[in-house]
């Protein structure tokens, strides 16, 4: 199965000398949707920075749908990652929701008539079509979340890529962005300290300490081992 995204031996240091990534070595396959877990301060949002060049790569390799990550390449690369941060206040920025989802396909150039058609199919993806004359800040965090993922989606990503998805959310909200996760016929890694939603949600999980890559397997062995769990700082 060919690889979505590639990372060979990745370093990353901080400028005041925290090493926050160490020889980090990983491949998504096409279709894959996988976990990044880990105690605080393991690398997990570090190394999601790295998939679309916000943080500069230092020393290794990063290629995206075989696109080299780097500065000739970020324009398209951008458009393969979608990334979906954890707060979506810093992504929803536009006047109404229809323009935040248009935002990327304006940017990208594209017609008018193409750009109304990728944000009707994002906001139907994640079940929001009725919500295109919104405000998006008047909205509850639930709804946020996926008009935050709407507007990547009109990029039309190969991957996708959330940092903790489903914090903040009430149970019924998170229900609902778990399903809407499930349906995305999309390559996705996702960090998240919410080891239910992973069992469920995810069947690879990847497990980060202290900068460095500690397990990589099978969801369901990886969470029935309560003492990998427990030296890297992850409960059931």
């Amino acid at each position: 199965m060919s690889c979505v995204v590639e990372i060979r031996d990745l370093s990353f240091t901080y400028p005041d000398g925290h090493k926050a990534l160490d020889h980090i070595t990983l491949d998504l396959a096409h279709g894959e949707k996988v976990a990044l877990v880990g105690p605080n301060g393991a690398g997990k949002s570090t190394l999601l920075l790295h998939l679309n060049g916000i943080l500069p790569r230092q020393t290794g390799e990063i290629r995206v749908s075989g696109l080299d990550v780097s500065g000739k390449n970020l324009g398209r690369v951008r458009a393969l990652v979608g990334l979906v941060f954890q707060s979506p206040d810093d992504q929803l920025f536009s006047p109404t929701v229809f323009d935040d989802v248009a935002y990327g396909p304006i940017y990208q150039g594209l017609p008018a008539e193409e750009v109304r058609q990728r944000v009707q199919e994002a906001l139907e993806r994640v079940k929001m079509s009725e919500y295109s004359s919104r405000v998006s800040h008047h909205l509850s965090v639930g709804e946020k979340k996926r008009i935050a993922i709407a507007t990547v989606l009109s990029m039309k990503p190969a991957v996708l890529v959330l940092d903790e998805p489903t914090a903040g959310l009430d149970p019924r909200a998170r229900r609902t962005l778990i399903e809407l996760l499930r349906e995305l016929p999309i390559t996705m890694i996702v960090a998240s300290h919410d080891l239910p939603m992973v069992r469920e949600l995810l069947p690879r999980t990847v497990v980060m300490d202290q900068g460095r890559i500690v397990a990589d397997g099978p969801t369901a062995t990886i969470l029935s081992d309560p003492d990998l769990l427990a030296r890297h700082g992850l409960e059931q």
